[in-house]
C-alpha cells in the first residue's frame, strides 16, 4: 500500500503524544490475537496509518479516534481499486476492531464509531481459492520426503505428516512443543490458535508413525517438535518460522513434480475427506479451530463428483405400469 489519501491531513490525524499501551486501541486490539496473526495485523495497521497520513504515522503513532466516516470511505475505495476483495476485507474487519476498542476505551463517541465503522465490505465474486490435493500427489510429497535418508527428509515428512493429518494451520505447526504431542495417542494439543484458542486433535495411525521416526532422531528432550536441522545434517532445537515451512513445502513440491499448493490447502483437503466420509460438520468444525459451521464450510472443497454421489442414496418411491406404447 503505497498510495496516499491526498485530502487528509496528517497532524489532524497523529497523537499529540504517547499513549500508553493499555490504553492504545490499536495495541489492544494487537493484544486480543495469536502471536501468529500478529505480524500480518500489524503490517496492515501500519499501511492504513501510512494511507492516511502521508506515510508520517504508523499504527502506534496514528490517532486512532480521530477517524471519521470519511477516512474509513477513503481507505475502503483506494484499498479496493488495488487489492483482492478478500485481503481488502481482512485490512477492514482489522479497522473495525481497532475502532471499536477506541469505544470500549472511551476515547471515541459513539456517534462517530457507528458512522466510521458503516463501511460495507467489498463483494467477493471470485471463485473459492484453494484446492485438494489429491492422494497421488500426497503420495508424491511424502514419497520425496522418504527418499531422503537425511534428518532433513524425516523431519519434512513430519511436517507434512503433521499438516494432512491433523490439518492445523502453518503457523500452528511450527509452535507445537514436544510436550504438546502424545505419541501414544497421537493427540496435539495446539495451544493459543487462531482466536487465541486452544483445541486437541490427532494423527491417524500412519501419521504417527511418521512423526515417531522423526523424533527418533531429534531426541526427547524439550522444545520445538518441529526445528532447524543445519548443513551438516545436525539437529538444532531451534523453532521452525512459517516462511521456512512454505520453503520446505515449495521445495518438495518441486522435487516431487506436484503443481502449486500451500500448507493451507492440505487444512482444506483435511476438511473435505472428512466431511466425504460422512463426519459430521460439527466434529470437523471442532478438529480445524473454526469458530462455527459456516466458516467449516467454506473449506469444502469435494467438487460435483460428492455431489452426483450424495443424491444417488435417494430413492424415488412406486412403479410405473408399462405403456402398451413401449411394448
Amino acid at each position: 500500500m503505497h498510495e496516499t489519501l491526498e485530502n487528509s491531513t496528517s497532524s489532524s490525524l497523529a497523537l499529540a503524544s504517547p499513549v500508553p499501551l493499555i490504553e492504545h486501541p490499536a495495541q489492544v486490539y494487537l493484544a486480543t490475537l495469536s502471536p501468529g496473526s500478529r505480524p500480518a495485523m500489524r503490517q496492515a495497521l501500519n499501511a492504513i496509518a501510512r494511507l492516511l497520513t502521508n506515510s508520517s504515522c504508523d499504527a502506534m503513532t496514528l490517532n486512532w479516534a480521530a477517524l471519521r466516516y470519511k477516512h474509513t470511505a477513503a481507505v475502503r475505495s483506494v484499498l479496493s481499486e488495488k487489492y483482492a476483495p478478500a485481503y481488502v476485507n481482512k485490512v477492514l474487519s482489522a479497522l473495525r476492531r481497532v475502532l471499536k476498542e477506541a469505544l470500549r476505551l472511551e476515547i471515541m463517541d459513539a456517534v462517530d464509531f457507528a458512522r466510521a465503522v458503516d463501511i460495507p465490505n467489498v463483494k467477493v465474486t471470485k471463485q473459492l481459492r484453494g484446492r485438494v490435493l489429491t492422494a497421488e500427489e500426497i503420495a508424491q510429497l511424502m514419497q520425496t520426503c522418504f527418499d531422503d535418508p537425511t534428518p532433513t527428509g524425516y523431519r519434512d515428512a513430519a511436517i507434512f505428516a503433521i499438516l494432512r493429518g491433523s490439518g492445523v494451520r502453518r503457523s500452528e505447526a511450527v509452535n507445537l512443543d514436544l510436550s504438546d504431542f502424545e505419541e501414544n495417542t497421537g493427540a496435539i494439543q495446539v495451544r493459543a490458535g487462531k482466536g487465541g484458542k486452544d483445541r486437541t486433535v490427532y494423527l491417524p495411525e500412519s501419521g504417527l508413525t511418521v512423526v515417531s521416526d522423526w523424533l527418533s532422531l531429534r531426541g526427547y528432550e524439550a522444545g520445538p517438535l518441529l526445528c532447524h536441522v543445519n548443513r551438516g545434517s545436525r539437529i538444532v532445537r531451534r523453532r521452525l518460522t512459517s516462511q521456512a515451512v512454505l520453503f520446505i513445502l515449495q521445495k518438495r513440491g518441486a522435487q516431487a513434480f506436484v503443481a502449486n499448493f500451500s500448507a493451507h490447502d492440505f487444512r482444506r483437503t483435511f476438511i473435505s475427506e472428512l466431511l466425504d466420509a460422512g463426519e459430521d460438520i460439527s466434529t470437523v468444525q471442532r478438529l480445524a479451530g473454526h469458530a462455527n459451521s459456516d466458516q467449516t464450510a467454506r473449506y469444502d472443497r469435494r467438487g460435483e463428483e460428492t455431489k452426483r454421489r450424495a443424491v444417488q442414496k435417494l430413492t424415488i418411491p412406486g412403479q410405473r405400469k408399462k405403456s402398451p406404447l413401449l411394448m
